[in-house]
C-alpha cells in the first residue's frame, strides 16, 4: 500500500524483495534456434534472503545506543571544570544543526551520522544543564522526569489506540510545528531590532507559560508520529539499518521537549 510518509520513498518493494520492470519494457529478442527453459534454474520463493528487515528489537537497541551516547557525553561535558563546557557547547550545536538538516532531508540511515548527532547535542545539552541547574537546583532532574513522563504517556495512547495517527492528524501536527517555529523566529527577530522580550514569549510571563505549554504539547504529538514511522517501517518491510533514521527522529523530539520542559520550569521557578 502507498504511502504519504515521504521517509519511506524508495522503499516500496523492499518488502518481499523483488524489483518490477517499468511500464514499456519490452522483452529481448533472440534469434535462432528457441533455448530450452530449465525450471530447476529458476531462484526458488522459498530461498533465504541476506535482506534483514526491520524489526522492533532494532528500533529499540538502536534507540537505546543513541540515547546512552547523548547521556554519556552530556554528562562529560558537565563534568569539565568551569565554563569550559560552552567552549565546545556553541560549535557543537552549529555542528549538530547542519548534520540534522542534513540527515533529515537525505533521510540517511547510519549509525555514523546518527551517534555523532547524538554525541554533539549531548555536549550542548551537558552546557545547557549545567547552566540551568546553577542557577535552579534541582532543576534538571524535575526536567527529565518531566520528560519521561510525556515520553511513557505518548507511547501508551498511541499503544491504546486512544490517538491514531491520521494523514489529517500528521498535516496538523507538522503544520502546528512549523507555526510554533516561526513564533519563535520572529521573537528572536523582535528582540534583536526593538530590544527587550520581543513579543514576549520567552520573557517568563503568562505568555511564555502558554507558549511553552504549547510547545511540549506539539512535541508530544511529534512523538506520536514518530512511533506511526517506527510501525509503519516494520510492516512496510524496510531494512534493518532504517532503525538509525528512526532513532534520530525520536532523538530530535526528545532533546526538543526536555530543553521546552526545562525552560518552563524556569518559568515557574522565578
Amino acid at each position: 500500500m502507498p504511502s504519504s510518509n515521504p521517509a519511506f520513498r524508495g522503499l516500496s518493494g523492499t518488502g518481499n524483495g523483488q524489483q518490477y520492470a517499468g511500464w514499456g519494457a519490452q522483452p529481448q529478442q533472440q534469434y535462432g534456434a528457441p533455448a530450452t527453459a530449465d525450471p530447476y534454474a529458476a531462484p526458488s520463493p522459498y530461498a533465504a534472503t541476506t535482506t534483514r528487515y526491520l524489526t522492533m528489537d532494532d528500533v529499540v537497541a538502536k534507540t537505546g545506543i543513541t540515547f546512552l551516547v547523548t547521556v554519556a557525553t552530556a554528562a562529560a561535558t558537565w563534568a569539565l571544570p568551569g565554563q569550559a563546557a560552552w567552549g565546545f557547547a556553541i560549535p557543537a550545536v552549529l555542528i549538530a544543526f547542519v548534520l540534522g538538516l542534513v540527515i533529515s532531508f537525505k533521510q540517511i540511515a547510519n549509525p555514523v551520522a546518527t551517534l555523532a548527532y547524538g554525541a554533539l547535542y549531548g555536549v550542548a545539552l551537558g552546557a545547557i544543564s549545567e547552566a540551568f541547574n546553577d542557577i535552579y537546583p534541582g532543576i534538571v532532574m524535575q526536567a527529565l522526569i518531566g520528560t519521561f513522563g510525556v515520553f511513557a504517556g505518548m507511547l501508551v495512547v498511541y499503544k491504546t489506540g486512544a490517538i491514531r495517527v491520521t494523514p489529517k492528524l500528521t498535516r496538523w501536527v507538522m503544520a502546528a510545528g512549523i507555526g510554533a517555529l516561526v513564533l519563535m523566529l520572529a521573537n528572536i527577530v523582535a528582540a534583536w531590532i526593538g530590544g527587550g522580550d520581543g513579543l514576549g514569549l520567552r520573557s517568563g510571563g503568562p505568555l511564555a507559560i502558554v507558549f511553552s505549554l504549547a510547545v511540549i504539547g506539539i512535541a508530544a504529538f511529534f512523538l506520536l508520529l514518530d512511533f506511526d514511522l517506527a510501525d509503519e517501517a516494520i510492516r512496510r518491510g524496510a531494512p534493518a539499518k532504517f532503525a538509525w533514521y528512526i532513532a534520530f527522529g525520536l532523538l530530535v523530539t526528545v532533546i526538543w521537549l526536555y530543553v521546552e520542559i526545562l525552560r518552563l520550569l524556569s518559568y515557574f521557578r522565578e
